[in-house]
């Protein structure tokens, strides 16, 4: 074998670009660290503080609570009121069912997508179409929570009826259009990734192009898209601007999609500037930071888990 001889010059341009970029992925691993570790040092007087724990102890931001004499306990959050009252539950089905209305609206849209540009789409379709769709992860979610805000609800009221103009469907379909790219980009490129040879065999047994896309192209890629849809199922979960402006903030509890909803995230930014520094409430809303990164980093970990067996499938090493 040839061997290739690099001059004194490319070896140093080289040895300094390693070094560069080693050192920026251990600062950004030291960065994710140190946010982790204030978060949760700002969330454990919540476990250590009996002061604190006489308000928000881990028992009241779980269970029933009886607030007033004579009336039957509940969950509510409330934490400015005369009885601080820091229940989780209405935050945390505000945050699953506006995820679970963003993965309704863009996992059909964003699989669809991928399975036309990648199995059916001309080659300048293919160019055309792929951009346009990643470039909405560009958007800033700030444009997307003024378009649900303004445009979108209005809409949707007016063509369902729904009785709260600014809804969980609403705040939904906000996430759904912000996350499709992940999706889409994820699904794309695991079906782009299944070995022509198989498409080939397929059509020499007499299948037709859509039999190839949805009896073996689908199936193989399966991982990947299901990858794509963890992945954005993260990011609704953790996306706080959409929902802090199109899902109306009420921390209720409902079975409906058609009511207001208040999420984990839009709590922390719409509190966390006007709450007193070293307070029960303070240290409530870094528990649910930590609850949050810990949720988001499963999540995503999970979705890199699969994405690394499909490519080790495809390539034949497992």
């Amino acid at each position: 074998m040839e061997k290739y001889q690099f001059k004194p010059k490319s070896r140093l341009r080289e040895f300094i670009g390693e070094k560069f970029i080693a050192l920026n992925a251990l600062a950004a691993l030291i960065g994710i660290l140190l946010i982790f570790t204030f978060i949760f040092k700002e969330a454990v007087p919540i476990f250590t503080d009996r002061e604190v724990q006489e308000e928000a102890s881990l028992s009241k931001m779980l269970y029933k609570q009886v607030y007033y004499e004579g009336r039957e306990p509940k969950w509510s959050w409330q934490p400015n009121s005369t009885v601080p009252k820091y229940s989780l539950l209405p935050l945390f089905l505000g945050t699953i069912k506006a995820a679970i209305v963003a993965m309704l609206f863009a996992v059909p849209l964003a699989v669809g997508a991928a399975i036309y540009t990648s199995e059916f789409a001309s080659r300048r379709m293919r160019e055309l179409i792929k951009p346009v769709i990643e470039l909405l992860a560009g958007l800033p979610s700030v444009v997307l929570g003024f378009f649900a805000l303004v445009i979108l609800a209005t809409a949707l009221q007016k063509t369902f009826g729904f009785t709260y103009r600014l809804n969980a469907i609403n705040a939904g379909v906000a996430l759904g259009i912000a996350v499709i790219p992940i999706i889409f980009t994820v699904a794309e490129d695991a079906m782009n990734a299944v070995p022509k040879s198989l498409r080939d065999a397929a059509i020499a047994l007499g299948a037709n192009p859509w039999q190839v896309s949805f009896t073996m192209v689908l199936p193989a890629a399966l991982p990947g898209i299901a990858a794509g849809v963890v992945l954005g199922f993260g990011r609704a979960i953790g996306e706080t601007m959409i929902v802090l402006m199109a899902s109306g903030n009420a921390a209720i509890i409902s079975a409906g999609f058609t009511e207001s909803v208040r999420t984990f995230s839009a709590t922390i930014a719409a509190e966390l500037a006007e709450v007193v520094f070293g307070s029960p409430h303070y240290n409530v809303l870094f528990f649910i930071g930590t609850l949050l990164f810990i949720f988001t980093f499963v999540i995503n970990l999970g979705g890199d888990f699969i994405l690394s067996r499909l490519k080790e499938k495809l390539q034949g090493r497992s």
